[in-house]
């Protein structure tokens, strides 16, 4: 635990990722790449949903990191709480924007595929609905960041409200468990072989859901990087003022 510890030191962090970012980043993107070719270009259409099917290979992803981005951002926000680590705060910072663009593209992307299917681009479904209000907390988060200039109290303030908002996190993962009703079908990726879709779909969209979580880390460690480079200037900043 010690050796993981270290890199809540910025220094430490910032030297690690300059080695490792590179490389990630172009394995994220070769996996996404391959994942969404592969989805588009070289599975057949649905014979109920017709090619609409296709949408999931960027809906499913998004949404999967749309809800564990926010997961991320409580445990992070938790450990500055503990420990008082100030990378671990940054680093739930900086993957708010993240998130927010993940649960956009989820609920834009979900609504050009329930038209087809439902025959409305919107309902009041309870995942939808509890969708909509995490992405509301994603805005209510980064608001809040940027209206406290203490950054000590910004990151003890949204650790609290990063507490509530998980409620609404896991309610969009499990809602469909929670109330029976609702036009959202289940988990495209089950255990219950009946729900879950078949092998040549399932194949491509595992592939893209890697990439969106290899894609997520590598945007949340350049953006914690850019906070720990912001975080330096306003600190000279004030030290220039003092002086």
């Amino acid at each position: 635990m010690a050796s993981i510890w270290q890199y809540a030191n910025p220094r430490k962090f910032m030297e690690t990722t300059d080695k490792v970012l590179p490389a990630l980043t172009f394995v994220a993107a070769a996996v996404v790449i391959v994942g969404l070719v592969w989805g588009f270009f070289f599975t057949p259409d649905d014979y109920k949903q017709g090619a609409t099917v296709k949408i999931m290979f960027i809906h499913v992803p998004a949404a999967l990191m749309a809800i564990n981005a926010w997961i991320m951002m409580l445990v992070a926000s938790l450990i500055w709480l503990v420990r008082r680590h100030h990378v671990s705060a940054l680093a739930a910072r900086a993957a708010a924007p993240i998130g927010m663009t993940m649960t956009l593209i989820a609920l834009f992307t979900g609504a050009i595929w329930g038209q087809p299917m439902w025959g409305t681009y919107w309902a009041w479904d309870p995942r939808l609905t509890s969708f909509l209000v995490l992405f509301l907390f994603y805005i209510g988060y980064i608001a809040l960041w940027e209206a406290i200039e203490n950054p000590d109290a910004a990151a003890d303030l949204t650790t609290v409200l990063c507490m509530v908002g998980s409620v609404f996190a896991v309610l969009s993962r499990y809602a469909v468990y929670f109330w029976n009703q609702g036009l959202h079908q289940g988990a495209s990726i089950s255990m219950d072989k009946e729900e879950h879709v078949a092998d040549v779909y399932s194949n491509p969209l595992y592939v893209c859901m890697i990439g969106f979580v290899l894609l997520f880390i590598v945007l949340v460690l350049a953006r914690t990087r850019t906070e720990i480079r912001s975080r330096r200037i306003k600190s000279l900043h004030a030290r220039e003022r003092m002086a």
